[in-house]
């Protein structure tokens, strides 16, 4: 099993002046504590969820470059892109960009967008949510028509391109994984099956809820000929990691015990933020007592 760590808060203790200084050391640290993976919101103002909209909050794509230029094997992806935010061909340059300068490390994550208090506040239109999907299922297919290599014109219903040119291509062939978040059972799930690599399920949904969701998944796979194991089942959560799991945190025991049980349900690979992000006796914790455990369990249906 693999673990991921997720970045969605930018608002530091030492401030803003050194907010590009102490993302770095985060990045640094995730991958010397053995993280396979480094995911950033793309979003541009903080969500409710976390924080207010005023708090800092990166461009996703640059801050995935700025970490990659400060890291050597995490893979780096966004958790997600809202599809409504960039051009479709523009954002698969915008990937294949950081997949030829990480030698290799970016995932294409991908969604239907939601957030409409940034939409409204930067200029950017926010169509409804049915016309969101139907943009979200062109920009999967003009992704996988430019990693291809094929240049004849695309026309759909909301995009029409001349000439797909991607070039250089992606280091990662046929293409870095496309992960689509979100988990909706009729239009996102199917959309995962029809032309991902990975899906995106809450851990919050707990094992009944994760488990409806695995077994819409494997429906939407055997309509459409795809095989269930071809797709990386990850989780997202919020953690909070010390050595004793004092007020309410994991101990690395407990956290193990999560991750093994995410595992026997199939999860591939279980991403979180970490809540205590800035103590870096999490990350000894994790680099210790946790990643190299986890690394052993073995993933059900693997």
């Amino acid at each position: 099993m693999r673990l991921g760590i997720q970045i969605p808060n930018f608002t530091y203790t030492n401030g803003q002046a050194q907010l590009g200084d102490t993302f770095a050391q985060i990045a640094e640290r995730a991958e010397r504590a053995g993280f396979y993976s480094l995911w950033v919101m793309d979003h541009f103002f903080q969500i409710h969820m976390v924080g207010p909209a005023e708090n800092e909050m990166l461009e996703g794509w640059s801050a995935l470059a700025f970490a990659a230029a400060r890291t050597n094997r995490i893979k780096l992806g966004t958790m997600v892109t809202g599809v409504t935010y960039r051009h479709p061909g523009l954002l698969v340059k915008t990937a294949t960009t950081l997949d030829v300068l990480s030698h290799g490390r970016a995932y294409f994550g991908v969604g239907a967008a939601w957030n409409e208090q940034e939409h409204a506040g930067l200029g950017v239109p926010f169509p409804p949510l049915g016309e969101r999907f139907e943009r979200l299922e062109e920009t999967l297919q003009i992704a996988h028509q430019m990693w291809k290599g094929d240049e004849k014109p695309f026309e759909g219903k909301h995009y029409q391109l001349t000439r797909p040119l991607n070039s250089p291509q992606s280091v990662q062939r046929p293409h870095p994984p496309i992960l689509i978040g979100g988990t909706g059972e009729r239009k996102t799930l199917r959309m995962v099956a029809q032309y991902g690599d990975g899906c995106n399920l809450f851990a919050r949904l707990g094992k009944e809820g994760l488990q409806q969701k695995l077994d819409v998944l494997r429906g939407h796979c055997e309509a459409l000929g795809r095989p269930y194991e071809e797709i990386e089942k990850t989780t997202l959560d919020s953690l909070k990691i010390t050595r004793d799991g004092r007020n309410g945190s994991l101990s690395a025991s407990a956290a193990i015990d999560l991750f093994g049980s995410l595992a026997e349900q199939g999860i591939d690979q279980a991403i979180f933020s970490l809540q205590n992000v800035e103590d870096i006796e999490a990350f000894d914790i994790l680099a210790t007592e946790i990643v190299p455990v986890v690394e052993k369990i073995a993933v059900a249906g693997r």
